[in-house]
């Protein structure tokens, strides 16, 4: 058995935590996957990618909107999956090799369990291979939750994982879901030319996001996607490229293609945790105090396997407060998730921060909203934007913000300024009031929404 100063088990964003602080350490970092992780390679960077292309091919066919008379050609699909792939493959194999390179990590590839308390079993292509350390971090991520009547049909289907890697666009795309990455893919293929149906069990799209939002967003996208909603997959049956889709309704569907999305789960089940006394949530996730310290003494625990919002810059976030509380044990930091803004890149686009109206009715605040939307600013008119709006809640006794939700173009980037003011406590009228908004900007609907509030 191989004792290591540090074994860090994910080559995710636990291999983002190993820099130059420690190089005066003996490390071995264990990875099953790519390096890189879910991000690089089948989750945000691919699909951003992705769906900028689809904005492009959106855009042109739009573009009568502006009086431009434009025409799209089509999508050279295998030449977009080239300009993605072929520059974040090789960011992954670089990343690896860099690795190997390095004076102070051991790289092991293969699938790790816990054997005891910091000892770990790598099942390698050469054997198993047993390792100690006197501190491990667990950063082991995720991956998509396949329900059932899919996983037992004994026909192919495609999850967030393999369908950007498709040799083409489906010709009908059924989407077993109606989340976030959901959205995002279903407005991918439905710009490459595909046919998109999808089917949700709850009675709108994105119902996690604010209320408001969520009905925009489904009535938004009901003229382009065929929307089964309030309905459950109930069988699949066909062949390869023929499926028949049958719901709950007894309506059948036929598709090439179908892609499940109903949500991810912690890899958590796969590591053997009790072994090591590491305690694990009934959802998967493994049980971390605000220091990411797990139950087990010298095990710390980020990413998609502990964190209570699976985001990549919260991962970030968490390898940061993670790799400060491995060097310097006697000053720790903490970890908050008081502020935690995400984004889904469709069309339209949306962004959320802290929040939403249900919660706060919810949980009894007395608070108030400010609406404004796209069209009620002058950038919003050049956009020729008639959807578009954000959101603002604040609490009337204080004016504190409690929460921001945007709808439209540059949602992402547009939600950025509400973030700073929450995570510093400034109230809505000061963020409105103090710094000067550019005009005509779109950052004007949120000052104007911000000053409806009043």
């Amino acid at each position: 058995m191989r004792r290591h100063d540090l074994l860090v088990l994910g080559a995710g964003t636990g291999n983002a935590l190993l820099d130059d602080r420690f190089a005066s350490l003996d490390v071995a970092l264990v990875s099953e996957g790519p390096f890189g992780g879910t991000c690089l390679n089948a989750g945000c960077i691919p699909s951003k990618m992705l769906a900028a292309t689809a904005d492009v091919a959106d855009a042109v066919r739009g573009s009568a909107r502006h009086d431009v008379d434009a025409r799209l050609d089509g999508v050279r699909w295998r030449a977009v999956q080239e300009r993605v792939f072929g520059r974040l493959d090789a960011d992954s194999r670089e990343g690896e090799q860099g690795r190997r390179d390095s004076e102070f990590v051991t790289v092991h590839r293969g699938r790790a369990r816990f054997t005891g308390e910091r000892r770990v079993r790598v099942d390698t292509e050469d054997g198993p291979l047993d390792l100690a350390a006197d501190r491990i971090v667990i950063a082991a991520g995720g991956r998509p939750v396949v329900p059932p009547v899919v996983a037992d049909c004994g026909l192919p289907y495609e999850t967030s994982d393999t369908v950007m890697r498709l040799a083409a666009p489906p010709r009908h795309l059924v989407v077993l879901g109606g989340g976030y990455i959901a959205a995002e893919l279903a407005h991918v293929f439905h710009a490459m030319g595909s046919r998109i149906t999808v089917v949700e069990q709850r009675d709108r799209l994105l119902e996690q996001q604010d209320e408001s939002v969520a009905e925009a967003f489904t009535e938004a996208v009901r003229g382009r996607w065929d929307l089964r909603l309030g309905r459950e997959l109930t069988g699949v049956a066909g062949s390869p490229g023929a499926l028949r889709l049958t719901l709950d309704d007894g309506a059948e569907l036929t598709a090439d293609t179908l892609l499940v999305a109903v949500g991810r789960r912690p890899n958590s089940d796969r590591l053997a945790l009790e072994k090591a006394a590491v305690e694990v949530r009934e959802d998967g996730r493994i049980e971390v105090d605000d220091r990411l310290r797990t139950s087990a003494e010298g095990v710390w625990a980020l990413g998609d396997i502990a964190t209570p919002v699976p985001l990549k810059h919260v991962a970030n976030r968490e390898a940061e407060i993670v790799a400060h509380n491995l060097l310097h044990p006697d000053d720790p930091r903490t970890m908050s998730y008081r502020a935690v803004p995400s984004a889904v890149f469709t069309r339209p686009q949306i962004a959320q921060v802290g929040l939403t109206e249900q919660e706060a009715r919810s949980q009894g605040l007395d608070y108030a909203v400010g609406i404004r939307r796209y069209e009620d600013v002058a950038y919003g008119w050049a956009l020729e934007d008639t959807t578009g709006f954000c959101k603002v809640l604040a609490d009337r006794a204080d004016g504190r913000l409690l929460g921001a939700h945007l709808l439209g173009p540059q949602a992402a980037t547009l939600v950025q300024p509400l973030v700073v003011a929450m995570t510093a406590g400034m109230t809505a009228r000061a963020l409105a009031e103090q710094p000067l908004w550019i005009h005509p900007a779109l950052t004007e609907v949120v000052e104007n929404a911000l000053r409806e509030l009043g």
